[in-house]
């Protein structure tokens, strides 16, 4: 049994450290003009810093300039893919053919990954691209199992397949669109959607027998979310797409948060080891509960199990948990306490989670004093401010630099 690459996204160099802490064997990233997240933080030398200390560690760092390039943007993507190559980036991901042919040119030697968002639904399609240099397909989102298996059966062997397990789906065919352009002036294709698919809309629709006349379609008190999408979640779903074959799981989310990115991370990273380990033992819902602890809308298989699958509209359009919230980051141990970066306004009393990397049980511990990171001072609460807030805390357990905490919401 093939133990398939955990990739996840990194925003910055920051996430990026706590994508691999938590279990993730390479990230995804792009500068931020050239890739479909133009508001990632990931400039140049970010991007450098990434990638040296990735290979460090002996992990990877793809590289994303999978924009619909205009004519004007060819001299800034020549430039940039002779960094990547001077940089030895372990892949680059593309979406148009033009800027492929620019990487064939200026850095020959970095494999080449066609986006999800070149729309590849076919082993032809995979065969084209592989004709014309590419080294990976990630495979369109609209895809179901068994059109996946049959991709795998005939494509060329050694194209490697990439395929999502979790995070946000785009209203549109595989993220090709142009309701953020056209509400907005923001073009998806160019990195810089708005989500306007995940705005609530109050809908009308003009009376048969009277012209002219509206009428509203309504939904509830907040309007109608009838373009958005829920969440993928495929946790139910990894003991088979290992044994498809597939060569890379595929966690979507650049712009999110550390507390995200070390939970979704972290709970693949068990579910993977786990069913290698011991397939007749898999038990989805240990991971899945974990995994809700950040959900921010509700959670989908979309098409994987049935093509036509009608569950996958959001009504509620809700963008936060009830139940946890995002606590700190760890950034270093003074002597018996432990200082804390902290993201949402924290108590004594309030009860915590420390989340582990390699352990999907999260340690459980109630604040039981906090003291003010500068004057060492006794304090019984802590808000966070406009540049970030620091606080010392008791820690049940040695937690290391970039370990997250999460809050258990008072109800």
């Amino acid at each position: 049994m093939k133990k398939p690459e955990l990739l996840a996204p990194a925003g910055n160099f920051e996430k990026a450290k706590i994508a691999f802490q938590y279990g993730a064997d390479a990230v995804y990233a792009g500068t931020s003009s050239l890739s479909l997240r133009t508001r990632a933080e990931m400039e140049d030398n970010n991007l450098a810093e990434t990638i040296k200390y990735a290979h460090s560690i002996g992990k990877k760092v793809y590289a994303a300039i999978n924009i619909f390039a205009w004519d004007e943007k060819y001299d800034e993507i020549r430039k940039q893919a002779r960094i990547l190559n001077k940089l030895k980036a372990d892949g680059i991901i593309v979406s148009d053919g033009g800027v492929l042919e620019i990487l064939k040119e200026e850095a020959p030697n970095i494999p080449i990954h066609i986006s999800t968002q070149a729309n590849t639904v076919s082993s032809y399609a995979c065969k084209f691209w592989y004709n014309n240099g590419a080294k990976r397909i990630i495979l369109a989102r609209e895809l179901n199992k068994q059109q996946i298996t049959e991709i795998i059966k005939n494509k060329p062997k050694d194209l490697e397949i990439e395929m999502f397990i979790h995070g946000a789906i785009c209203f549109s065919y595989s993220g090709r669109c142009f309701l953020s352009d056209f509400l907005s002036g923001r073009s998806a294709n160019l990195g810089d959607c708005a989500q306007s698919c995940r705005w609530a809309y109050n809908v009308y629709v003009e009376e048969l027998n009277n012209p002219g006349q509206l009428m509203p379609v309504e939904q509830d008190k907040d309007g109608t979310h009838i373009f958005s999408s829920k969440d993928l979640c495929l946790i139910n779903e990894i003991p088979e797409i290992i044994n498809m074959g597939i060569d890379s799981l595929k966690i979507e989310g650049r712009l999110k948060t550390e507390y995200y990115l070390a939970t979704v991370i972290n709970a693949y990273r068990n579910a993977i080891d786990d069913y290698i380990k011991k397939p007749e033992k898999y038990d989805s819902q240990i991971y899945k509960r974990e995994l809700e602890k950040v959900k921010t809308r509700s959670l989908t298989t979309f098409y994987f199990n049935d093509r036509h699958n009608k569950d996958i509209q959001e009504y509620e359009g809700k963008q936060y948990n009830s139940e946890y919230e995002f606590g700190g980051i760890v950034k270093e141990t003074q002597g018996d306490k432990t200082l804390v970066e902290i993201k949402n306004r924290l108590q004594t009393g309030d009860t915590m989670e420390i989340i582990l990397p390699g352990r999907i049980a999260p340690i459980s511990f109630e604040i039981k004093e906090l003291w003010d990171s500068n004057t060492l001072e006794k304090i019984q609460y802590v808000n966070p401010g406009k540049y970030g807030q620091s606080v010392l805390i008791k820690l049940p357990v040695q937690a290391e630099k970039n370990y997250i905490l999460r809050r258990k919401k008072l109800v």
